[in-house]
């Protein structure tokens, strides 16, 4: 049953990027259609990257607190409706506003799906878990392209973000029939509940508290590794289809067309980082160490998918760029697994939400408001050297502020 729950969190979160990605495929006629400049497309994106961020420490708690069920039927319900409601928008304000009630929304997914992997998986199991849900994100990056300009060129850009959000609504029934926890589950047999609860470690019940997860060094190097690696992935998300028709000459039909190349190696970056660290930690690995090794060399990839922006042949910036997004994907994988690494499960939804927030205020800074100004005056160089870098930075903070990633039940002072 266990599989049956990852393959509904892989739907909802495929569902979640639809919703979120069509503005970025759409933006060159979205733009020219509600007349308004790449500085106010910025403006659009920061509102939504700062409500999500803000939403995070919001749905974190409620998740924690009203439980994984309602949690995430909360959440996207909310996201879907407002998804359908950017259909009406007739100017970049009234974009923003929608957008941002959108980022307010999705910022459920993710604190609801990592809590619900710690109820069902156990902690070898995890980060490959995670790197199957998580490819959700870049099957809708690769499925949504040449999709979004089909249904633009025969039914506009309007009926997208409508139909999405009524795939949206299916989601939330089936999540409300189908979820819920291990043991209250029908379906569940006791084999398969000693395989979920297969963690001595996992069997406190030891509760940390939101203000006291901010007292724990560990929460910080989890939010600080998403606050710099996050705007990369942003970044290429919101800012490619401009960047290929910009800087590369490419129609939006072939713009389509290179995008899901980029997103299925993101698939299998996001499958392969959780399956390298599980397999590292069945050779017996600590699973701080297999995290950290992993999750290194993801983060040295990072500059040299950044010299895309240098290449001559547009192929080879669409094979660099590729790699720049598998690699993110695989690091983010793990990344969200060493909460539940280390925190205990009534906290994890909590603490992914701090760190959701760092990730988001960082999504503002770096690929929302300071891309539209360096695009304007710079072209795309200086982005692309920026987000080269973020990734040691963010390595550099995770293994400062989480060492060794033991399990916080073992340091009953820091638990309270």
């Amino acid at each position: 049953m266990r599989w049956w729950i990852l393959a509904l969190l892989f739907l909802i979160t495929t569902n979640n990027y639809l919703d979120r990605i069509v503005l970025g495929i759409l933006s060159p006629v979205i733009l020219e259609d509600l007349h308004f400049t790449k500085q106010e497309y910025g403006y659009v994106s920061g509102a939504f990257q700062f409500a999500y961020a803000i939403g995070f420490l919001m749905m974190g708690k409620v998740i924690d607190w009203r439980g994984t069920r309602f949690g995430y039927a909360l959440a996207i319900t909310f996201w879907s409706v407002a998804a359908g409601l950017h259909s009406l928008s007739r100017s970049w304000l009234q974009l923003g506003f929608w957008r941002a009630m959108l980022g307010l929304g999705e910022s459920g997914n993710f604190p609801a799906a990592i809590k619900a992997v710690s109820e069902w998986f156990p902690k070898k199991d995890r980060a490959f878990a995670t790197g199957i849900f998580n490819a959700g994100t870049n099957v809708a990056t690769m499925v949504g392209p040449p999709l979004f300009v089909w249904m633009n060129a025969h039914l506009g850009w309007r009926t997208c973000f409508f139909i999405t959000a009524t795939t949206g609504l299916v989601c939330v029934a089936l999540w409300w029939t189908v979820y819920r926890l291990p043991r209250e589950h029908s379906r569940v047999n006791e084999a398969e509940l000693a395989i979920i609860e297969s963690d001595p470690e996992e069997s406190t019940t030891a509760q940390v508290s939101w203000s006291q997860a901010l007292g724990i060094r560990e929460t910080y190097g989890f939010a600080l590794g998403k606050f710099f690696s996050d705007p990369v992935w942003w970044f290429y998300l919101t800012w490619l289809t401009l960047y290929f028709k910009e800087a590369r000459g490419l129609s939006l039909v072939e713009i389509g067309w290179a995008l899901p190349v980029i997103y299925l190696m993101a698939d299998f970056g996001s499958v392969a980082g959780g399956w390298i660290s599980g397999y590292l930690i069945r050779r017996g690995w600590p699973s701080g160490k297999a995290r950290k090794a992993t999750m290194g060399v993801f983060a040295l990839c990072m500059p040299l998918a950044a010299t895309a922006v240098a290449v001559p042949e547009t192929w080879m910036a669409v094979a660099l760029i590729s790699l720049a997004t598998a690699a993110h994907q695989g690091w983010s994988a793990n990344l969200y697994t060493t909460v539940s690494d280390v925190f205990p499960k009534s906290a994890v939804a909590s603490v992914i939400g701090i760190g959701g927030f760092m990730g988001g205020i960082g999504g503002t800074i770096f690929t929302a408001l300071l891309p539209g100004y360096l695009v304007m005056h710079f072209g795309y160089y200086p982005l692309f050297v920026m987000m080269g870098g973020f990734h040691l930075i963010a390595w550099t903070c995770v293994h400062v502020f989480m060492g060794r990633m033991t399990k916080l039940s073992d340091r009953p002072a820091a638990a309270g």
